[in-house]
């Protein structure tokens, strides 16, 4: 289907196929709602929107739901999960298209699952995926710069995330509930009148009595829970699900047990562990914000930083953006490719580059080879931060070429190499 996508899109005028495409979309996502029966009238369905923390958010609520005994589905960048059974997202976009969603709503709803958590995007939106999901209750997390180009202004990429409240506020649902990160200057346009209840969170309604590069624990009314995750934006993804499951009337302790036991988010500031005494973590950082907030996790390590390049032909704004907040906050910098697409991947780094005036980056195309790098420079107690992809399946290339990929697995595999070169040596 790509490939005749393709070659569709070269064989029709650019304008005419820009034009056609989002009605190509929606009368997918109108079709697919008739074949599968609109399965999302027999769900409580929750959409999580926002720049960054959707998938964390979604795991976090998640974690909450089943620690109350609750049966969840769930839909997003990282991974698609039906009850007890989950397996990867390898479709490099978070909502896919042809049916998808509405094929997965309804294996949830014969599944006899009560709750399904969806990660919606401002793409997702702009193409009609979320035609046809009637929402029980909208979580914006935050609203920042992206996808620029795709869009054509941050206004227009704002209108696109605003599709999603109005699409909550025209659902058929008896109880329609928003609920907005106040700490973002863009919430009260997510708290729209036309619900039956809006309410905020904020990192205000909590005291932060410990910080550390593991994890974090708060008091929210008087309850102290530990976040098992590190920064101050994984507080923000979960205080999004305690709000949330505060809403549904999900007890207090049911909300710290789930909170407390994620442990891992993969992809998301997923720690790599082979017995080093150095830290290695992936992460989806892919704007400047995240960016930032990554690497001021870790306040007190010395950082190398594997600084993913952004993706081809979108957000060319950023690179050097990105290249100056690595500059800024870690010692050692090594730039890579990341997803060219049909861009020379050489020309993306040295703008990446461009931004880096205090040191000398390290410039290593091969992605796999900037990891060894990084580890081979790595000392007791630094932290190498590898960013960019998270989980993402694939290196993409020009004309649709991909290569199969996964931060994490390569970063294990390069780190077992090291551990056993210095096994050898002192044998």
């Amino acid at each position: 289907m790509e490939k005749i996508l393709r070659k569709i899109e070269r064989a029709i005028p650019k304008k005419l196929y820009h034009f056609l495409q989002p009605y190509y979309h929606l009368l997918l996502a109108i079709i697919g709602t008739t074949i599968y029966l609109n399965p999302s009238r027999r769900l409580y369905v929750i959409a999580v929107t926002g720049t960054k923390g959707k998938s964390s958010t979604v795991e976090f609520i998640n974690a909450v739901l089943e620690a109350s005994g609750k049966k969840t589905a769930l839909l997003s960048t990282i991974r698609f999960k039906v009850g007890e059974h989950s397996r990867p997202n390898k479709y490099k976009m978070t909502m896919p298209g042809r049916f998808f969603t509405q094929e997965f709503l309804h294996e949830a709803s014969d599944a006899k699952c009560k709750y399904a958590i969806i990660e919606m995007t401002s793409e997702g939106a702009r193409f009609f995926r979320h035609v046809g999901v009637e929402l029980d209750a909208l979580v914006f997390t935050n609203l920042s710069p992206e996808h620029i180009e795709s869009h054509g202004s941050f206004a227009k990429y704002k209108k696109a995330k605003l599709r999603l409240a109005n699409h909550l506020a025209k659902s058929k649902k008896l109880f329609r509930l928003s609920i907005a990160n106040l700490d973002n200057e863009h919430a009260p346009a997510f708290l729209i009148g036309d619900v039956e209840k809006n309410i905020g969170y904020s990192l205000k309604d909590v005291q932060i009595i410990s910080e550390t590069e593991d994890s974090s624990e708060i008091i929210y009314k008087g309850e102290k829970i530990k976040i098992p995750l590190p920064g101050k934006f994984n507080i923000s993804n979960a205080l999004a699900a305690i709000t949330l499951g505060r809403e549904l009337n999900i007890p207090i302790g049911h909300i710290k047990e789930g909170i407390e036991g994620l442990s891992l988010i993969r992809g998301r500031v997923e720690k790599i562990n082979e017995g080093q005494d150095f830290t290695v973590v992936v992460d989806y950082a892919h704007t400047d914000d995240s960016l930032r907030k990554l690497y001021e996790a870790f306040p007190s390590s010395r950082k190398i930083a594997v600084l993913g390049s952004t993706g081809g032909g979108r957000d060319s704004w950023k690179r050097p953006v990105l290249g100056k907040i690595a500059d800024e906050l870690c010692s050692e910098i090594i730039i890579t490719n990341e997803d060219p697409y049909d861009e020379d991947p050489l020309k993306i780094i040295n703008e990446v580059a461009s931004g880096v005036t205090a040191h000398t980056p390290q410039i290593i195309i091969d992605r796999r080879e900037a990891i060894a790098c990084a580890i081979s420079l790595a000392k007791k107690g630094d932290v190498i931060l590898i960013s960019g992809k998270g989980t993402d399946p694939y290196i993409m290339g020009p004309n649709g070429t991909k290569i199969i990929w996964d931060d994490a697995s390569v970063a294990h595999e390069e780190l077992r190499k090291k551990i056993g070169e210095r096994s050898t040596k002192y044998e």
